[in-house]
């Protein structure tokens, strides 16, 4: 492997002018690829094979003409009379109607109900509020943002009575570009220019993540002309690959002065950097795209789309960390290094290479993560039980974590959509807004109409049922259910299978009728509870994962045990931060996004797999020294010490450009996109400070030689791996003087 990277290495940079045009002509193309013919799909998500999700396309075929139970393309203009009084008043009634003659005026607004309609009223129980439901012209985004503005100063304008609007018509999904990308990149160059003390080559190393990234992110949005996608993935894609692809450069561009500063001529560091930190970086993303792509092992269609695309992102990442930064490694040369070093370094004599040491590191280069090092090692018990008391107070509140796939009202609990959604949930009841639809089939539905209905009536929960529409074949009948919960109630949940069992049980007696429950809270509801189950299977198999892959390279039991602890505990830490923050609302005055609400289903599972990817990479990173450490015949603390004084520099830096670029997702408006940002953020900072150079190392100082121990018929079995380049051509010999 490592020679293979040497060779890719040594010919990129030989063939600088050739891979970066083929980089930059890709990246025009896919451009232009995307701008012509990328689409996006606006399909609440489903998952095939589910009840509701039958239901639904059973639904659309039987009733064509009936409005979409999950898509809305109305406004709500929700009139409420003033002191308590009764909308049905003759003032009251006047001025309301007046508002909405108003309303019909609006650019754009094709119709607007009549409240007061006698053939169809839309007055609550005790007369207080009447609702008009605001008809829409169909337009680009902008335009039907303009509306909606209308008609909220429209009804703000109201001096008789208080008038709210309900419903959107803007587009609320995630952009791709946004501030917050713009801030995680301006982090990110910080970052990176602090860890180099160089301009140029903190810019180098960001103009390459960028074009990967640029690359990867295309890619993606190129492939949608084929099978269009939701919003929330290329944000995915874009979110990893530009942390992953800043990483990546930044291991070879760091080798690469490394080898520079020993001596070594351009080339000679770029072949040695390609081998060794090449290495690292095609085991490191390897680990994060079977992570991402085991997503697709779940089933869930949207699921599967999301992992697959942020797995491309990273292999991108990858292939451009092998290929154009040796390029252009080879264009800027000397130039990367500061300009006090770049004469120096020609005339000095190669160094030892330190990941050759066969002791302890000496004290005249102790820095402050060696003295670290050394107090874990030195006080492991003390050391471990403080860091798992922190991780679990920072995993409490995962306890109390309630998903949902979407919050009725809008994701802003402090908006004019969700006010208007509570008025209308207060005075016609929490479940008027999401009704559930049940869908009966049956040969003779007609006949088979009175039972169901009669079953409809009887069950707990249930306010009113609707009359029934039939369809034209006369195969099927659609019930408009309103329970007496709000969709997000486990209540609700509690109603829905109460019905599907009582449906059954009519579809096994006289009755004969299929009986199915579906309409937006249905499929909410059976989206939530299947991505739990996945959250669950797929926690299991990457763990179980994490424990056969690390006794491959370590061929030890008890390292790989720890290492899918650590990962349970950085995991949990990530959720508890994600429920403090967005489910209770702590730190309101730094965060953008919506706080208040359940965090989005997909939290769970995505950031179970982004975090698995990335845990494993920095425990590789930092036990596989100590592993070497320990087969030179080092005793087991010093053995510790010696691969953390090696490679905790590495994890430090890694987590802090990751960190920087999640936390600055986290700062999105957008709910998902700053959960997903915050979790992975949080995540990786426990995962590296507390579980990798506190846990690790402290419990491999208590385990001493039993932490590599391996049944002598396993370790037979067991192939050597070494991921440090130990069969790369030349990596110890003297460099040459250019």
């Amino acid at each position: 492997m490592a020679r293979l990277l040497q060779r890719l290495g040594l010919f990129s940079a030989r063939s600088r002018k050739s891979v970066i045009a083929v980089w930059a002509l890709l990246l025009i193309a896919l451009g232009v690829i995307t701008m012509s013919f990328s689409q996006f799909s606006d399909e609440t998500s489903t998952i095939p094979g589910t009840e509701s999700s039958q239901a639904l396309e059973t639904l659309e075929e039987k009733f064509p003409g009936a409005p979409e139970p999950l898509h809305g393309g109305t406004l709500q203009l929700v009139l409420q009379a003033p002191d308590d009084g009764e909308i049905t008043g003759a003032a009251d009634a006047a001025a309301a109607r007046d508002l909405i003659a108003e309303v019909a005026t609006v650019e754009g607004v094709t119709a607007v109900s009549n409240p007061f309609d006698p053939g169809d009223p839309y007055i609550s129980p005790d007369g207080s509020t009447a609702i008009a439901t605001v008809d829409v012209e169909t337009g680009s985004e902008a335009a039907l943002e303009e509306v909606q503005a209308q008609v909220r100063e429209v009804a703000d304008g109201s001096p008789a009575l208080t008038a709210q609007v309900g419903g959107s018509m803007v587009d609320t999904s995630p952009k791709v570009f946004g501030l917050a990308e713009v801030i995680a990149a301006g982090v990110a160059f910080l970052v990176l220019l602090l860890a180099y003390g160089s301009l140029v080559a903190a810019g180098a190393n960001m103009l390459m993540a960028l074009i990967g990234v640029g690359v990867g992110l295309l890619g993606v949005l190129a492939a949608s002309a084929f099978s269009p996608i939701q919003t929330t993935t290329p944000i995915l894609a874009l979110m990893l690959g530009l942390a992953v692809g800043i990483d990546y450069v930044l291991f070879i561009i760091t080798r690469f002065r490394a080898e520079l500063r020993k001596g070594r001529s351009v080339t000679e560091a770029i072949e040695v950097s390609s081998g060794t930190a090449g290495s690292s970086v095609v085991f490191a993303g390897a680990t994060v795209v079977i992570a991402l792509a085991g997503l697709s092992v779940v089933g869930i269609s949207f699921l599967t789309e999301m992992g697959l695309a942020a797995a491309g992102a990273v292999s991108v990442a990858v292939l451009m960390a092998l290929t154009l930064t040796p390029a252009l490694l080879a264009v800027l040369g000397r130039r990367l290094l500061p300009k006090t070093e770049r004469a120096t370094t020609l005339r000095e004599p190669a160094s030892t290479d330190n990941s050759k040491l066969t002791g302890p590191v000496s004290s005249e280069r102790i820095t402050l993560l060696e003295r670290w090092g050394s107090v874990v090692v030195r006080r492991p018990v003390a050391c471990l039980t403080v860091a798992l008391i922190g991780l679990a107070v920072i995993a409490v509140p995962a306890l109390a974590l309630k998903s949902a796939l979407s919050v009725p009202g809008g994701d802003d609990p402090e908006g004019p959509e969700r006010a208007a959604y509570q008025t209308v949930a207060e005075e016609f009841g929490p479940g008027a807004q999401s009704p559930l639809v049940v869908l009966a089939e049956s040969d003779s539905v007609r006949s088979a109409i009175p039972a169901v209905l009669s079953m409809l009536e009887d069950t707990d929960g249930v306010v009113s049922v609707a009359t029934p529409q039939v369809s034209s074949d006369g195969s099927a009948a659609l019930f408009t259910v309103i329970a007496d919960t709000d969709p997000l109630d486990a209540a609700t949940t509690d109603l829905v299978s109460e019905i599907r069992d009582r449906g059954a049980a009519l579809d096994g007696n006289a009755a004969g009728v299929d009986v199915r429950v579906t309409g937006q809270t249905a499929v909410d509801l059976d989206t939530n509870q299947k991505l739990s189950e996945a959250f669950v299977v797929y926690g299991l198999l990457v763990s179980a994962l994490a424990v056969v892959l690390l006794i491959f390279l370590f061929r030890s039991i008890l390292v790989p045990l720890v290492a899918a602890l650590g990962f349970v505990f950085s995991l949990a830490g990530a959720l508890g931060a994600s429920v403090a923050v967005f489910q209770w609302g702590w730190f309101d005055f730094l965060v953008n996004a919506p706080q208040g609400d359940p965090i989005s289903s997909l939290i769970p599972i995505l950031l179970t797999g982004i975090l698995f990817g990335l845990a494993m990479d920095y425990q590789v990173f930092l036990v596989s020294r100590m592993h070497e450490a320990h087969l030179r015949g080092l005793p087991p603390k010093e053995a510790v010490l010696d691969g953390f004084s090696h490679s905790a520099g590495v994890v430090v830096a890694a987590a802090a450009i990751m960190t920087a670029v999640f936390a600055g997702f986290g700062l999105s408006a957008s709910p998902i996109v700053a959960s997903i940002g915050l979790g992975l953020a949080v995540g990786v900072l426990l995962d590296a400070f507390v579980v990798r150079l506190v846990i690790v190392p402290a419990t491999l100082s208590l385990l001493g030689d039993k932490a590599w121990w391996v049944p002598t018929w396993l370790d037979r079995l067991l192939p050597h791996i070494h991921l440090e380049g130990d069969d790369t051509v030349n990596l110890t010999d003297t460099p040459s003087a250019n």
